[in-house]
């Protein structure tokens, strides 16, 4: 089965891509990911790859969907793929599919992760960790059973993530809006959209997710 995950940052798309890759045998694509991995191989597309990110460039549509098409002919994506952080626009959207349909092989489901944008910053906000064992809190949902202290390791030092700051979340809200939720209509008029509470426990987005798979 070969699904996209769309929601805004601090939806949590890492974590259900994580389950479904524990649950269906699923390989989870992040585009930021496999630029690296492909600029680290002595292939004629990991040098182009290499040179392009050398010069500061952004990697053309052309080159990332030549990319993904590279990944997905490996053995271990036989079951599937969860694409992360692709396609961002209707022209990609376009590109990817016109790939794959060469390749006998179609996106199954595009699972958008609905959130409340007030709920979602102040989730995101309130993100920090130990500095030392990097265990995750939460400022109002997740507090250290001892103010300043780790539950797990004891450390009394923590960090916060720069781009967690509201400012930047959002910012960053707002290219999603702007730069991804274009695509939408796209998918919900090819009738493979499906929608969930992404602001309900990790559980039950799972169980959600799921349940949507299951109908496919």
């Amino acid at each position: 089965m070969n699904i996209i995950l769309l929601g805004p940052p601090g939806a949590g798309k890492g974590t259900q891509a994580e389950r479904l890759v524990a649950s269906r045998g699923l390989v989870q694509l992040s585009t930021g990911d496999m630029l690296r991995a492909a600029a680290d191989t002595d292939t004629e597309i990991g040098h182009r790859v290499k040179e392009i990110m050398e010069q500061g460039q952004l990697v053309s549509d052309d080159v990332m969907v030549e990319m993904i098409h590279e990944r997905i002919l490996q053995p271990d994506c036989k079951n599937g793929f969860i694409l992360d952080g692709f396609p961002r626009t209707v022209v990609q959207a376009e590109a990817l599919d016109a790939m794959l349909e060469k390749q006998g092989l179609r996106l199954h489901m595009v699972i958008e992760m609905a959130v409340e944008e007030a709920a979602l910053v102040e989730r995101i906000t309130g993100r920090f960790a130990c500095a030392k064992c990097k265990h995750g809190y939460h400022d109002i949902f997740l507090p250290t059973k001892v103010p300043g202290v780790c539950d797990v390791c004891g450390s009394t030092e923590f960090t916060r993530r720069k781009d967690d700051k509201a400012e930047t979340v959002h910012k960053r809200l707002e290219a999603y809006r702007a730069q991804t939720m274009p695509i939408l209509p796209y998918y919900e008029g090819r009738g493979i959209l499906r929608r969930v509470d992404g602001m309900a426990d990790i559980d039950v987005v799972t169980q959600e997710i799921e349940a949507q798979l299951n109908k496919a």
